[in-house]
């Protein structure tokens, strides 16, 4: 089994889209208002947008229960260049005690991203060390 796609509900399609171009993706299926469809810079993975209406009133930032890891070999200079184009981050690029480096942020529908690179330990971020 393999990883096709990840859906993610949204608010505005398109303001979502105009985000994930800007991080780098590549759209490929475009029917606004209610769907956009991207294909990662690498892999085979695809990521989409489906318009959802509002769930009350838990506004852009609720938490929202999924995080998207993104992997990046360059992940300090792809944030400087991120920030520089205008997106706003939650976090700068950190040593995880798991010996991942991550940086976060959300979408415009307050979904998590984390930027990250982790090397060696990409699937096993524990490595060979006790969880004790």
């Amino acid at each position: 089994m393999d990883l096709n796609q990840v859906t993610l509900l949204s608010r505005d399609v398109a303001r979502g889209a105009a985000f994930y171009r800007k991080l780098g993706l590549l759209q490929i299926v475009e029917d606004l208002p209610t769907y956009v469809r991207f294909e990662m810079p690498n892999g085979n993975s695809t990521l989409s947008l489906h318009y959802a209406e509002p769930l009350g009133d838990r506004g852009a930032e609720a938490e929202v229960g999924t995080i998207l890891y993104f992997e990046c070999e360059t992940l300090d200079a792809t944030v400087r260049e991120l920030k520089d184009a205008g997106v706003v981050f939650q976090t700068d690029p950190t040593d995880q005690p798991w010996l991942w480096r991550e940086a976060s942020l959300r979408d415009p529908d307050g979904h998590e991203i984390r930027l990250y690179f982790a090397g060696r330990n990409r699937k096993n971020e524990h490595g060979l060390r006790s969880r004790g």
